[in-house]
């Protein structure tokens, strides 16, 4: 089963462009070698840590999405410890809490439109209507002082 993951990895300060490409390199290639597929690489660069870690107050980051098995998962996680440039990584699952927003984005229209039709109203909101202040108003006369000041 292939399940969405992001893999986040910090590269010490000390390693060259070429071996930030050459572990992108490794990463892609176990991922096609275990049948998952590399959706996005992000290279954000070089960021001061938020500790330090080691000697290191600054280092490369780099964001991998990735579609594949746990299995996959696991291998890369084995490999990244092993990798004397990379000081910290860290994987995670992300298409469970992409399905936690979409039940609870479901439950709440689904309600909304419950209540709309209990009260008589069609089940989804009109355009123009709805509370003041909404996106479409973006002029708030309240808080106009000009008119006061005179």
């Amino acid at each position: 089963m292939h399940r969405k993951y992001e893999l986040v990895y910090v590269v010490s300060p000390d390693a060259s462009e070429d071996q930030v490409t050459e572990l992108h390199t490794q990463v892609e290639g176990i991922v096609q070698k275990m049948g998952g597929q590399l959706e996005k690489t992000e290279n954000w660069g070089r960021r001061k840590l938020a500790y330090e870690i080691g000697r290191h107050k600054e280092a490369t980051y780099v964001l991998e999405v990735i579609n594949g098995s746990g299995e996959l998962m696991k291998e890369i996680d084995r490999r990244f410890k092993n990798i004397d440039v990379v000081i910290r990584h860290l994987v995670v699952r992300v298409d469970a809490e992409q399905a936690v927003v979409e039940r609870t984005r479901s439950k709440r229209t689904e309600g909304s439109r419950r209540r709309r039709v209990a009260r008589g109203l069609p089940p989804d909101r009109q355009p123009g209507e709805g509370q003041r202040g909404d996106a479409d108003d973006d002029r708030d006369d309240r808080f106009d002082m000009t008119e006061d000041m005179r």
